[in-house]
């Protein structure tokens, strides 16, 4: 477990120093200092939320489920009402307090959790039928990608459909009950591409790269000029040419190109290889848990973190198209890093429960060893 451990919080940690760097090599050009120091501010505060969560034992989450899922809920409806939610980019996803937004989404992926991972552990014997284990789950997960996916933000809803389906079939849910809603919510949501122009021309973009590499698929191809300029060790950083207005994002869902460019393959390499590590470490602290409810919540957060960076480095390189989600500890966002901590903290607190019971474990060993003697 010690190794896990080390492994979860070195990676994290060599994960948001590189964000800090590359987010001020990316933008010192535009605005300076500027997303770099608010970056600090939130990394701060999310920390503040780590070492919090990893103090507490994970199981009060337990109380706490319902209660944040309604204030996630709330939070999701109050940024699609006019004049409340900030409008950007055709999407309302935000909620602004002066010069700061939060994005009330992030919230709602850590709530969802926490209360799928509840769900899970009271009914772990009924979740094999398919009422406990599809029907009565899908209400409030549906529910609420129901109310990301009208922002709109697809991205975040195709995620959390990801990492919840994943937690219920952890959980005991059978596949012949699972296919079937799986299947419909994928023709829903490709019906639902194919009448969005803005996303059917991403997709179109994404599937002929050359033929619309000056209109829609510009992002993408920039990003793809700028990892292949970086050779294997890059140009050097702050050299990076292509972070200067030609890569837009570049700061935040497209940082990974600029990486690629300025610090070569190797270093994206290295990024891979440090979320690689990080879901093996969050897989082997869940399946180690105490109970049912830190196994789910464990895998849960591992997922959300895996997947994520899967999604945004599969965009930035051509694999998927455009989608819109932040690179975990890396991109510039701060609501995504406040939470992204806050759940790092939860899946070390399920670790400390586990090397406490090993603790317990040893030293009952350890008396009934020296008690052996004096019984004989």
């Amino acid at each position: 477990m010690r190794v896990a451990v080390t492994t979860l919080v070195f990676c994290v940690a060599a994960l948001l120093a590189l964000g800090m760097v590359m987010l001020y090599s990316s933008s010192m050009a535009q605005v300076g200092a500027r997303y770099l120091l608010m970056q600090l501010m939130w990394c701060a505060l999310g920390l503040s939320c780590c070492s919090a969560a990893l103090a507490v034992d994970y199981k009060i989450l337990k109380r706490a489920a319902w209660p944040l899922f309604g204030v996630a809920i709330v939070l999701l409806l109050a940024v699609l009402i006019p004049h409340v939610g900030l409008k950007v980019n055709g999407a309302r996803r935000w909620l602004g307090f002066g010069s700061v937004r939060f994005q009330s989404s992030e919230l709602a992926k850590l709530a969802l959790i926490i209360v799928v991972a509840w769900y899970g552990e009271r009914y772990q014997r009924k979740m094999p039928t398919f009422k406990r284990g599809v029907l009565i789950p899908g209400l409030f997960i549906g529910a609420t990608l129901a109310l990301i996916f009208v922002e709109p933000d697809r991205g975040t809803t195709i995620l959390m459909g990801a990492v919840t389906g994943i937690m219920l079939l952890i959980g005991g849910v059978q596949w012949k009950f699972v296919v079937p809603p799986v299947v419909l919510a994928l023709v829903g949501l490709g019906y639902s591409l194919w009448h969005d122009p803005v996303r059917a021309k991403r997709i179109c973009s994404w599937l002929y790269l050359e033929e619309n590499k000056s209109g829609v698929g510009y992002q993408a191809y920039q990003a793809m000029i700028a990892l292949g300029a970086g050779g294997w060790t890059g140009l050097g950083l702050g050299n990076g040419r292509q972070k200067l207005g030609f890569v837009p994002e570049h700061h935040t869902d497209f940082i990974f190109s600029i990486i690629g460019e300025e610090l070569g393959l190797i270093a994206t390499i290295l990024v891979v290889l440090a979320f690689v590590a990080i879901v093996i470490s969050g897989i082997y602290i869940s399946i180690n848990a105490r109970e049912p409810f830190g196994m789910l919540l464990g895998c849960g957060i591992t997922f959300l973190i895996g997947l994520q960076a899967f999604i945004n480095i599969g965009v930035v390189t051509g694999a998927l198209p455009n989608k819109g989600l932040p690179l975990p500890f890396i991109s510039y966002g701060g609501s995504n890093l406040l939470i992204m901590l806050a759940s790092v903290g939860v899946l070390l607190s399920v670790a400390r429960q586990v090397k406490t019971k090993e603790s317990l474990t040893a030293k009952q060993g350890a008396s009934e060893a020296m008690a052996l003697p004096q019984a004989a």
